[in-house]
């Protein structure tokens, strides 16, 4: 097959493409040369930028960035990672694309959605992403399926999970990552390895003289924070990082005791980015297209627990201003003025119209975006932005509840209904919170009971919201499954992040699971089950499909391989259970190679 739609198309899997073209004519108004970079960081808040009130943090490149950008005042992600990746690839909601959560099985994105890296280099774009992914670690759903040509990423949701490879295990300084699907150790931080490999492929696209898209998502300051630069490091560990230090005249005060370590940890993480993004900016100006190129940089979500986020409420998880907020800096030297400030709501799924329209290209006919451009916001040139609602949320499980840890966001108003993330579903009836943003932009009146008809109207609108995004697609909820079998991949690694789980905590060691399969092609095939040792002789039983296979395990073991299994074409599930006496787990890792 030629490329994955090939395959995609002709492989009876259940997958149905449309007929319509992929791409329609573009208006051929200027040169295709702009190039974009995209930023962002990984729960890092609102707050931890000097730019935005932070009078400890060191932040003095992005804080240039932002004084030399056009800046959207009130922009809006998810409150978690995947969900705002999904919407940020597609310009469209992440419940129509299946990434509904960031684990087990629902951080995977529906290969047939079109991703902006899809329309830049399908006119003509060299495209590459440094750094975190988490839409899907296995093919069809890889960076490199969805519109990446160079793909330098780690698995899952960061470095320290579950998909860690072997040897890789947690390691933020010497990373073991993937490029272009082959494992690669690298010397050296994390982020500034995706920054090192993104400028030097920069160069080599520029002196071939290819416009390029970089993704430059980082994983910092996500945790685990055990391994942080350490000069940085011991450089806030001598600061006063007590909540006293910042502004609490306006919002909502940091009640909390600061964990002074680990704020320095945080921040040095975030002012490694931020040296890393003075070190980027210097190399376009180096190689002189830094007046051609559009930088945008932004947060994925509000911060991993509660700290400074410019007296807003809520960090991340949280649809408060604090969970959802995120800075939004676009400098464009030859296109876009410095300084200048807009505040209508705009929001992640807004991003790939405005940049299609910013370089005057076309989004094909057949894609249904949700976003709106706000280009000519940026460029000064519309007073008149209609207003609309804004929808977001997110909850763990697997699929969505009415009224569930949800926003409605509009110019003047937010409905919302706080019910936390980290539960399936709520108890009782949904407390309604109703905020006035024009006058009460940090959240502190609830003003629901005064003003009930406004509360209906966004409920109403909420409900429509809601209904039609599960239209999507039929089974619109369903996880996508993983192929094994194909050229494109093989051996599959399978990894506790996205398995289907079913017993104990998701990624604890007792707990249990399995993944859903598609095989591409019957054969014969090796499954290899990684686990750690629990100093017992055991029995293994592997269920593929209707097919089961045992074998027996010493103490020292951590590794059991079953030879020549053969799985026919179709949809199948796969399911491992270690047995020590009476513990059961399920393996930490399985690959499965296609032999014959």
């Amino acid at each position: 097959m030629k490329n994955r739609r090939d395959f995609l198309k002709t492989a009876s899997l259940g997958m149905v493409w449309s007929s319509a073209p992929f791409f329609t004519s573009c208006r051929k108004k200027k040169k295709l040369s702009p190039n974009v970079i995209l930023i962002i960081t990984d729960d890092q808040g609102y707050g931890d930028l000097g730019a935005t009130g932070n009078p400890v943090i060191q932040t003095p490149n992005l804080d240039a960035l932002a004084e030399q950008s056009t800046e959207m005042t009130q922009y809006y992600v998810h409150p978690v990672c995947a969900p705002t990746r999904a919407c940020l690839m597609t310009g469209r909601y992440n419940y129509r694309t299946r990434a509904i959560d960031t684990f087990v099985g629902r951080a995977m994105m529906e290969p047939e959605e079109i991703t902006l890296a899809e329309l830049l280099k399908k006119n003509g774009y060299a495209t590459g992403i440094f750094g975190k992914w988490h839409l899907g670690d296995n093919y069809p759903m890889r960076p490199q399926e969805q519109g990446f040509e160079e793909v330098l990423v780690h698995r899952g949701g960061g470095i320290g999970q579950p998909s860690d490879p072997p040897g890789g295990e947690g390691k933020y300084t010497d990373p073991v990552l993937f490029h272009n699907g082959t494992l690669v150790e690298k010397t050296g931080y994390c982020t500034d390895i995706y920054f090192n490999e993104a400028m030097l492929w920069m160069e080599k696209v520029h002196r071939e003289g290819r416009p390029f898209f970089i993704y430059l998502p980082t994983n910092a300051p996500h945790t685990p924070l055990h391994d942080v630069p350490p000069e940085l490091y011991e450089m806030y560990k001598k600061k006063n990082l007590a909540n006293d230090l910042f502004p609490q005249e306006t919002g909502h005060p940091l009640s909390h005791k600061a964990d002074q370590d680990r704020m320095a940890r945080l921040y040095a993480m975030i002012t490694n980015i931020d040296q890393n993004v003075g070190r980027f900016l210097f190399k376009l100006e180096n190689l002189k297209i830094e007046n051609n190129t559009l930088i945008l940089f932004m947060v994925d979500n509000g911060p991993q627990g509660r700290r400074y986020v410019s007296g807003f409420k809520g960090e991340k998880g949280t649809v408060y201003e604090g969970g959802i907020r995120s800075p939004l800096y676009l400098r464009w030297p030859s296109e876009l003025k410095a300084g200048l400030k807009n505040d209508r709501v705009v929001a992640h799924i807004d991003i790939l119209p405005t940049i299609m329209e910013a370089f005057n290209l076309d989004v094909p006919e057949n894609i249904q975006l949700d976003g709106r451009s706000f280009w000519p916001l940026l460029k000064g040139e519309s007073d008149s932005w209609p207003d609309r609602n804004i929808f977001i949320q997110a909850h763990r499980g697997d699929k969505p509840v009415l009224f569930h840890n949800f926003a409605v966001r509009n110019q003047d108003w937010k409905l919302l209904h706080a019910s936390g993330f980290s539960r399936e579903f709520f108890e009782g009836q949904p407390r309604f919170e109703l905020y006035d943003m024009n006058n009460d932009p940090m959240e502190m009146l609830n003003v629901a009971e005064k003003h009930p008809e406004k509360v209906e109207e966004l409920k109403n609108a909420y409900r429509a919201w809601f209904e039609d995004v599960g239209r999507t697609r039929p089974d619109n909820y369903a996880p996508p499954r993983i192929y094994i079998g194909t050229d494109f991949e093989n051996p599959v690694t399978l990894t506790r992040q996205d398995w289907r789980h079913e017993k104990g905590r998701p990624w604890e060691e007792e707990s249990n699971g399995y993944w859903l399969l598609s095989v591409a092609e019957s054969g014969l095939y090796n499954i290899t089950l990684r686990f750690h040792s629990e100093g017992r002789n055991g029995r293994a039983v592997l269920k593929a499909g209707t097919s089961e296979h045992t074998q027996a395990y010493r103490a020292d073991q951590t590794e059991i391989v079953y030879k020549d299994i053969p799985l026919e074409t179709g949809d199948l599930t796969l399911k491992a259970t270690l047995r020590t006496g009476t513990n059961e787990k399920g393996p930490w890792q399985a690959d499965v190679l296609r032999v014959k």
